[in-house]
């Protein structure tokens, strides 16, 4: 999922900018006003809490708050308060964190405990399902999901099987293409699982699970047949390092 408007900080006239300068050099004058992400030519400022919660929605990968707040243009600060808010909003705690000053008042609803959460994870952000509906949506998702999978999905399969911890983007390194999404379909299948977090990148590193071994009918990855009788030469293996 990809949005066709490439945001950035855009300035005031040059004849208003100028005249404000003018006023700070006094200092005697506002700030220098900025047009942000959140200012959509008309319409309503956006508010920064919703904001936020709309890119962690479609987001693959933890945002660290620093890149959600170059996102909307906001102080760093002002995305860390949102998050806490966020955070009491979805754990039906009721409002916390600093207080608002980009919004008018409205009445606190903030009761409803959240399907979901909010969760840190590898220096940032991200959605997940709370840990006591995990086998609820992971039943749900089998049952939606045809038992067949594409060529693509079992070569990226092969490639965790193989090479796992890995993340997506030493995947995708090893496949030469985008393996999005049919990471995605190998978790909603159950048959890759996040491992564990890359320490240097954050990135998220995939491994395959218990579901993998008992459809390949193998008590462990030791028994997968060796790889190199398989390549061309025999010698490559999935090596990228």
């Amino acid at each position: 999922m990809r949005t066709s408007r490439a945001w950035g900080l855009t300035m005031t006239s040059e004849t208003d900018a100028s005249a404000m300068t003018t006023d700070q050099a006094q200092g005697d004058g506002p700030e220098l006003s900025i047009s942000t992400p959140l200012d959509v030519p008309g319409q309503p400022r956006l508010d920064l809490d919703r904001a936020l919660e709309a890119i962690l929605f479609i987001a693959d990968e933890p945002q660290s708050v620093v890149s959600l707040a170059a996102a909307v243009a906001r102080p760093v600060a002002e995305v860390r308060a949102a998050i806490t808010r966020l955070r009491a909003d979805y754990d039906g705690t009721g409002g916390s964190g600093e207080p608002r000053t980009d919004v008018a008042e409205e009445p606190d609803q903030r009761s409803i405990r959240r399907g979901f959460e909010l969760r840190e994870v590898g220096g940032g952000w991200r959605f997940y399902v709370r840990a006591e509906y995990d086998t609820l949506v992971a039943d749900f998702v089998l049952t939606q999901s045809s038992t067949r999978l594409s060529q693509a999905a079992l070569e990226t399969l092969s490639v965790i099987a193989y090479k796992q911890p890995i993340s997506r983007s030493q995947v995708a390194s090893i496949r030469a293409v985008n393996v999005d999404s049919v990471v995605r379909t190998l978790l909603g299948r159950g048959l890759v699982t996040e491992v564990d977090t890359d320490p240097e990148t954050g990135a998220i590193l995939y491994g395959t699970t218990e579901l993998l071994l008992t459809n390949l009918g193998i008590n462990s990855l030791d028994e997968l047949p060796h790889i190199s009788p398989l390549l061309d030469d025999g010698q490559e293996g999935f090596d990228f390092d």
